[in-house]
């Protein structure tokens, strides 16, 4: 606790993230379950964009675009379940208040930086279903690495303009969070400080990175399903249908719980599940996204079998078992 200055009211200096706490009799439970999602995220991730940097087939604006999704989750991952595991580990749920901004930042600016990526990963495939004959043309190596550009910049954009108005803030007390990590509703409900502009501003903040891109994303999924209908073929129909229903699931989740939590009105039924429908976007699909784009992807296969022989003949050579030529 600190002393604010020219009066005698007196700030908070530390919130308590209370996390997973009513569930104290499953904390190694949990841990455990984090720490596996955990690692096969980061895991799945790093492999793609270890197969997409080193993989001269995989040069393509499609990939260059997995590639940046890859390194966006994985940076989510890991601004959020760390904190969570150490929590669970040690029963430490104590943050600093500036900490508690910070990875709001950082959680701010990989979720909005999504949206618009999964936007331009829908448009790209777009382009190459339903306009292959003009697809190198409107989506080449400088199209596409700015419209990726643009994807960071605006999550970058619109999450400083609520983290300044947020560290204006001054918290006064009660100081537990009942999140596992330092969301923005839970957070400006402990402030002590007028929260309308902040509020008013994150509610059109978040309307513009949600809802434009996810209407996008839909109406380039109904052309790209409308254009799979007309393919003669019922195997290749069948596999595109596969792909796509797979790709829609995610992101219709991912837009989903962002805007229940985000752009819908508070309400204390809303806020019981917030915890929940938190979950799907910080979890559930940085997990689940690698899986999706390329389980079914031959290109991903093959450039993953081809990375697994070179270490093995690379491994041989250093034992001197395989002969250099």
């Amino acid at each position: 606790m600190e002393k604010g200055e020219g009066n005698n009211q007196t700030y908070v200096t530390e919130f308590n993230l209370l996390g997973f706490g009513n569930f104290s009799e499953l904390q190694i439970l949990l841990f455990l379950l984090f720490l596996v999602i955990y690692i096969v995220t980061v895991a799945g991730n790093i492999l793609i964009m270890v197969l997409v940097v080193t993989d001269q087939h995989l040069h393509t604006p499609m990939y260059f675009l997995l590639g940046n999704l890859s390194c966006l989750e994985t940076c989510y991952s890991s601004t959020i379940l760390p904190r969570v595991l150490a929590s669970l580990l040690t029963g430490d749920r104590t943050i600093s208040v500036s900490g508690c901004i910070t990875q709001f930042y950082f959680f701010g600016v990989l979720v909005a930086s999504e949206c618009y990526l999964l936007s331009v990963m829908s448009y790209d495939r777009y382009l190459a279903i339903c306009k292959p004959l003009h697809y190198i043309v409107l989506m080449n190596g400088r199209i596409c690495l700015q419209l990726a550009a643009v994807s960071w910049m605006s999550g970058f954009m619109a999450t400083t303009i609520v983290t300044c108005l947020m560290s204006q803030l001054h918290f006064c007390g009660p100081n537990e969070i009942d999140h596992f990590l330092c969301d923005f509703t839970p957070v400006i409900k402990l402030s002590c400080s007028d929260t309308s502009l902040i509020t008013l501003v994150t509610f059109i903040l978040s309307s513009i990175d949600t809802l434009p891109p996810f209407l996008f994303t839909l109406t380039s999924y109904v052309f790209i399903i409308s254009t799979i209908l007309r393919i003669p073929s019922t195997t290749g129909r069948r596999k595109a249908f596969s792909t796509c229903s797979s790709h829609l699931i995610v992101v219709t989740v991912f837009y989903g719980t962002l805007m229940i939590v985000y752009v819908l009105p508070d309400s204390e039924t809303l806020r019981e599940l917030n915890k929940v429908f938190s979950l799907f976007y910080t979890v559930l699909t940085p997990m689940v996204n690698p899986l999706i784009y390329s389980l079914r992807n031959k290109e991903i296969h093959c450039a993953l079998r081809k990375l697994i022989n070179n270490c093995v003949v690379r491994t041989e050579i250093e034992k001197g078992v395989a002969p250099l030529a």
